[in-house]
């Protein structure tokens, strides 16, 4: 992939980049871009189709940053690329050109090669404008819940980007990630219980399975009797094959006499909450004590 403007510094002028063309060797992919290949682009030179398009300063940003830097499960066929606040672009097919005022040279993930904007304030600038709030939450925690980033971290870089749409939802769900929640189930399990008046779990808590393997479970509470409720979040990779088994012998090794381990999906906390709601008081939430201390 290569621009225009580069291939005239190096000598090669319209006339050649024309022929070039016309042989079929090479391929135009917008006004100011030329892939010395055919055929259909990779992901990888998609991003720098539109940086190069988008010129120097530009930055790879959004869920596409964030994909660069290992982000899962969050894939978007879209390209996102951060330009200055005044650049006025002709459209690229696929690549979705986003302006803002803030300074992309103090944004730039210190890397070689492509031009990636740091994954914190990528997903803040990218969850701060999507549609549903939810949505944007949900991208804060799995950021997190996939050990790329930590709730610190963003706290820091949302101060620093201030102001910023959405900064007092953000605080708060970033506050109850540093509590121990770990993903947005979670944390709809929390803002459940203090609607509904009921003790709020105690969440990732490690314990010891029956082969001795160390488990975090979603959410748990205590009971005066002595029993531990385990209320475990399935989302929508738990439905996956691999997951799903994982997941049936993970909940069998963690039942025993004491321990009753229950399960919903993110889909029923967010549509129909009371349903779980009901049959937590029915195993007794109501009445919770404090959890016991992991092991």
């Amino acid at each position: 992939m290569i621009a225009r403007r580069q291939l005239n510094k190096l000598g090669i002028d319209a006339h050649v980049v024309r022929n070039q063309i016309a042989a079929r060797r090479w391929a135009a992919r917008s006004s100011t871009v030329i892939s010395t290949v055919t055929g259909s682009l990779t992901w990888t030179q998609q991003c720098w189709l539109g940086v190069l398009h988008a010129g120097p300063g530009s930055l790879v940003g959004g869920l596409t940053a964030a994909a660069e830097q290992g982000l899962q499960r969050w894939d978007r066929a879209e390209v996102t690329i951060l330009v200055g606040h005044q650049r006025v672009l002709d459209p690229v097919a696929g690549i979705r050109f986003v302006r803002t005022r803030r300074p992309l040279g103090t944004l730039g993930a210190v890397r070689p090669g492509l031009p990636v904007c740091r994954l914190e304030p990528a997903v803040l600038l990218a969850a701060a404008y999507e549609l549903s709030p939810r949505v944007g939450q949900g991208l804060l925690a799995a950021v997190v819940q996939q050990r790329l980033t930590t709730a610190s971290q963003l706290l820091w870089w949302l101060r620093s980007m201030a102001p910023l749409h959405r900064a007092p939802l953000f605080r708060e769900m970033l506050g109850e990630i540093s509590g121990g929640a770990q993903s947005m189930g979670e944390l709809d399990v929390g803002r459940i219980c203090r609607e509904r008046g009921l003790p709020a779990p105690t969440r990732q808590v490690a314990r010891r399975d029956a082969a001795g393997a160390r488990r975090f479970r979603d959410c748990e509470w205590q009971l005066p009797d002595g029993r531990v409720i385990v209320l475990e979040i399935d989302g929508g990779f738990h439905m996956e094959v691999e997951h799903w088994q994982d997941d049936i012998a993970r909940q069998r090794r963690l039942t025993d006499p004491r321990r009753l381990v229950i399960r919903c999906t993110t889909r029923e906390l967010r549509d129909d909450p009371d349903s779980v709601v009901v049959d937590l008081i029915r195993l007794g939430i109501r009445s919770a004590c404090v959890p016991d201390v992991a092991v």
